[in-house]
């Protein structure tokens, strides 16, 4: 499972997924696109964890979107049923990425207790344990927008895993993905799962990289997209939630006591204009994912006023904006892409 030679194990399968971190092949006949038109997913997902108070339940509305109000501001964009379909959609991109693993982390032995930190809709927790049924998986998450039918080996809870941790077992293994964006305090975060996990236990960290990249020049600075997303930084960056912490995994893991740590870098073209069919591939799925992220992840950092950890920007200026995001997105001409990162590390035995 997106591993590396060396650190595969006997009786561990698949063959291991080596990762992707060299400069792609552009498709020569890949025409450009002009059309900017946006798309988007629009089920009644409720949670079933028990203790579940109004003010967890309760969402609070802004620019016609839903947002948790439990721990309020903590976790930026929205959980609508809309946010939620692109959620499924991008952990299937994600599968599609890692040739269908789950996770890139060797597993010589069935993990028994796991912990899905930052669930989301719960789909990552639900695939493992319909692929896991010997397995106990736990998922945690700030909305309760898990499904109510789950696989018995399954329990969802809402809780902020930037509070103390309190669990009454220990892990073998805790999945922790693109939540760069959401944690604060990234040595606290990380000394929590060190803690939380049985010795010779696994934590994996998966997390998209910003701002957007290309490795042949065609991204330049006075492009839309490319200005969103160095904004998008420097907002998320603003209110101490950076998008470029899977850049230190490797060396915070290390501060915080794990060994063994595998850095695995992929790559998600914005749109189908690389040669390799799964890369083609992949950018036409990353294309449909950014282009239903634009809003979800600009609304409230872009909007906000400065005080409140936005940048103070007008509804009217950020659609403009995204409407050229838009268009840069589907111009095959520009070979950009966002970087993708797994790193996984062992607490030592």
């Amino acid at each position: 499972m997106c591993t590396s030679p060396e650190q595969q194990t006997a009786g561990t399968s698949p063959p291991p997924v080596q990762g992707n971190n060299a400069p792609l092949a552009v498709d020569d006949n890949a025409a450009a696109q002009d059309d900017d038109a946006d798309s988007a997913f629009g089920g009644d997902n409720v949670s079933d964890t028990t203790s579940m108070g109004s003010s967890i339940l309760a969402y609070r509305q802004e620019n016609g979107r839903t947002y948790h109000a439990y721990k309020d501001g903590v976790y930026v964009l929205p959980n609508d049923e809309t946010e939620n379909e692109r959620l499924d959609l991008q952990h299937n991109l994600l599968l599609f990425t890692f040739d269908g693993n789950l996770h890139c982390a060797p597993a010589d032995k069935p993990f028994n207790r796991v912990l899905d930190a930052g669930c989301g809709t719960g789909i990552w927790s639900i695939d493992y344990a319909d692929e896991h049924p010997e397995s106990q998986i736990t998922g945690v998450d700030l909305s309760p927008i898990q499904p109510s039918f789950v696989p018995p080996n399954v329990n969802f809870y809402v809780d902020d895993l930037e509070d103390d941790w309190t669990f009454s077992s220990k892990f073998d293994f805790i999945f922790s993905r693109f939540m760069t964006g959401s944690i604060r305090n990234w040595s606290r975060y990380l000394k929590q799962c060190y803690d939380n996990l049985e010795p010779g236990g696994t934590l994996e960290l998966m997390d998209i990289i910003y701002p957007l990249q290309s490795d042949d020049g065609t991204l330049k600075e006075q492009h839309p997209a490319y200005q969103w997303s160095v904004l998008l930084q420097e907002g998320f960056s603003g209110g101490g939630h950076p998008l470029n912490t899977a850049l230190y995994y490797k060396d915070w893991l290390k501060d915080a006591g794990f060994v063994d740590i595998v850095e695995v870098k992929e790559k998600w073209p914005c749109s189908a204009w690389a040669r390799d069919p799964k890369y083609k591939q992949i950018g036409m799925w990353a294309y449909e994912n950014g282009v239903q992220a634009l809003e979800p992840l600009s609304l409230a950092i872009f909007t906000r006023p400065r005080e409140a950890g936005g940048l103070g920007w007008s509804i009217e200026e950020l659609q403009l904006l995204l409407a050229g995001v838009r268009k840069d997105f589907k111009n095959l001409g520009i070979h950009m892409y966002w970087p993708i990162y797994s790193v996984y590390a062992k607490r030592p035995e």
